[in-house]
C-alpha cells in the first residue's frame, strides 16, 4: 500500500489517526539518530532517508537520477514497516539486529529481506531502532552499495 504524498507531514496526515503518533515517534527516532549526510523525503509511497545526489551523483541504479535509498518507513494495511537496505546488504548488521531484537521486544521478530513488520504498534522497540539507525554512515552505505548492487 503506497500513500502518495508531497512531504513527511503530508504522509503522516494520510495514515490512520490511531497510528499517527506512534509513526511520528518512529520517524523522530530514526531521524534523530541517523549519522549526518542522509536526506529525508518521500518516495515510493513511503517516508525515507537517502544519500542525496549532491553526495552520490550516480544515484540509485534502479531509478536513474534519484537519490540512493537507505531507510524507509511505511504505514501498511496491517502493520508499520521499516525497510533498512543496510541490513539487506550487510549480513553482520542483520545478524546483530536479529540477536538484539529479543532483548527489546517480547514479540517474535517478523522480518523479510530488508523489511521489519510491526503489527503491534504498542511494542515497537524504539531504543533498538535508535541503535540501528546509528550503525551505518553515508560513506559505508555507498561502499556497500557499490560492492553489492551497482551494475559495473
Amino acid at each position: 500500500m503506497q500513500i502518495p504524498s508531497t512531504s513527511v507531514v503530508d504522509y503522516i496526515s494520510k495514515i490512520p489517526e490511531e497510528r499517527q503518533e506512534i509513526f511520528k515517534k518512529m520517524f523522530d527516532t530514526i531521524n534523530d539518530n541517523l549519522p549526518t549526510g542522509f536526506s529525508q523525503g518521500t518516495s515510493y509511497g513511503m517516508i525515507g532517508w537517502a544519500v542525496p545526489l549532491e553526495t552520490y551523483p550516480a544515484g540509485y541504479h534502479c531509478t536513474p537520477g534519484s537519490p540512493l535509498p537507505f531507510i524507509s518507513i511505511a504505514s501498511q494495511k496491517n502493520f508499520i514497516a521499516l525497510y533498512h537496505m543496510g541490513m539487506y546488504a550487510k549480513p553482520e548488521l542483520l545478524n546483530w539486529f536479529v540477536e538484539e531484537f529479543p532483548k527489546y521486544s517480547k514479540r517474535k521478530l517478523d522480518m523479510g529481506k530488508s523489511c521489519v513488520r510491526f503489527k503491534k504498534v504498542d511494542d515497537i522497540p524504539f531504543e533498538l531502532l535508535a541503535e540501528l539507525s546509528k550503525k551505518m554512515n553515508v560513506e559505508e552505505w555507498i561502499d556497500i552499495y557499490e560492492t553489492n548492487f551497482k551494475k559495473k
